[in-house]
């Protein structure tokens, strides 16, 4: 007798500014996909909870220091450190959301400011990029776009390092060149205005998770890597 072969669940990625409401979606999307009847489950980036996610959050809690680009490398070592579990998961049939992704952890790198000491654009994106190539490639990337004013007005925010309005501002910039013309990611990503209720924005996160689920129906069951 062969065993039926379960369809493997979608990778979709949840990014934007920050304040922009991710981890709050990602909660409400989480109970309405299980509630569907859709197998799913959360990973948060960075991965506090690990050896290395330990001193992520020193770091942007601001009581360590370490140069731009050792704590690079440790961000995405942390998503290293998930990846077989993603795959397992995934293949398992089980949806993942990411909260945050390798998207963050190349523009914030690239907004920092560049040292005087430092050779010539040292954390260009396509550094920022190269250590996370082989890692998982989401199915969908559901970006959460807000304003800055709007952003400020939200409880929290200037609470960890890069919650400042000259990087956010940065952020924004490296955001639209990351998925603009030229990526070869370029069709993942699924742009929605943030500025809007928690209910009006969880409406239109939905559509492109829905999308996200489409695409892996239709395609061939093999998760893809970023290149």
């Amino acid at each position: 007798m062969t065993t039926p072969h379960t369809p493997r669940g979608a990778l979709i990625a949840i990014e934007g500014l920050d304040r922009a409401g991710k981890s709050t979606q990602c909660d409400l999307l989480l109970k309405r996909l299980n509630s569907s009847g859709i197998p799913a489950t959360l990973q948060k980036f960075p991965d506090r909870t690990t050896a290395i996610g330990t001193t992520i959050n020193s770091y942007l809690t601001s009581t360590s220091h370490l140069d731009d680009q050792s704590i690079h490398l440790l961000f995405s070592a942390n998503r290293w450190e998930r990846r077989d579990s993603l795959l397992s998961t995934l293949t398992s049939g089980t949806t993942i959301l990411l909260d945050r992704y390798i998207y963050s952890g190349i523009v914030f790198t690239a907004a920092k400011p560049k040292s005087p000491v430092q050779p010539p654009n040292p954390l260009s994106i396509q550094w920022c990029k190269a250590p996370d190539i082989g890692l998982p490639r989401p199915d969908i990337i559901i970006f959460l776009n807000i304003t800055q004013e709007d952003a400020e007005k939200r409880a929290g925010f200037g609470d960890e390092r890069y919650e400042k309005k000259e990087m956010q501002e940065k952020v924004r910039r490296l955001f639209e060149e990351l998925r603009g013309e030229g990526s070869n990611d370029k069709g993942d990503w699924w742009v929605i205005d943030a500025g809007g209720t928690v209910e009006e924005v969880a409406e239109e996160v939905w559509k492109g998770v829905l999308e996200g689920l489409r695409r892996v129906k239709e395609g061939n069951g093999e998760v893809r890597s970023i290149e």
